[in-house]
């Protein structure tokens, strides 16, 4: 019990030094070369216990990106991780949250069908940890839909739906943009 307690602790700081660290780049103009402000979550490399990144440094006038990962424990129904997004809009600041993934999973499928595709499905809930965007304040909750296709078709997907205050932020990335990986049941 103690080695899950550690885990958690060194989770919580790896959350709050990457949210410090994205936050500090939200100083840059919207009209700067491309922005990583996900930067400190990595591209995830392999197969890890789920992951995502979805849509592409934003280099013009607007766009929108995000990554997350972590682990999971289907078994239990458990589940951890970190995500990040990002928006830009002409004539706006560039737009970040941060979100802490809660720890049950709403839903998990290895026979799930999206885009006409079989595929592995993790549904799972979050809470904003970090705001660059003042509509969209801390503690506010969304549910993310993870999608990761097999059999050598591509089409992945995932998808974010929040609260009012940040609906904003309710995005679909789907298709080549996206880069899925999901645990099979």
């Amino acid at each position: 019990m103690a080695r899950v307690g550690a885990k958690w602790g060194l989770g919580a700081a790896a959350l709050a030094l990457t949210a410090l660290a994205c936050l500090a780049a939200i100083g840059t103009p919207a009209a700067a070369q491309p922005v990583q402000y996900c930067a400190q979550i990595p591209f995830i490399q392999g197969i890890p216990p789920w992951g995502f990144h979805a849509g592409l440094p934003i280099a013009g006038s607007r766009g929108s990106y995000a990554r997350g990962h972590g682990d999971i424990n289907l078994a239990a129904g458990t589940i951890s991780g970190i995500l990040c997004q990002v928006d830009r809009a002409p004539r706006q600041p560039d737009r970040l949250i941060l979100m802490a993934v809660q720890p049950h999973l709403v839903r998990h499928s290895h026979g799930a069908v999206l885009w006409g595709v079989p595929g592995n499905l993790i549904v799972f809930n979050v809470r904003v940890q970090r705001s660059s965007d003042p509509r969209c304040p801390v503690g506010a909750r969304g549910r993310v839909t993870l999608f990761a296709s097999y059999n050598g078709v591509r089409s992945d997907s995932v998808r974010f739906r929040f609260s009012p205050a940040c609906r904003d932020h309710d995005h679909l990335y789907h298709g080549a943009q996206v880069n899925a990986q999901v645990p099979p049941a």
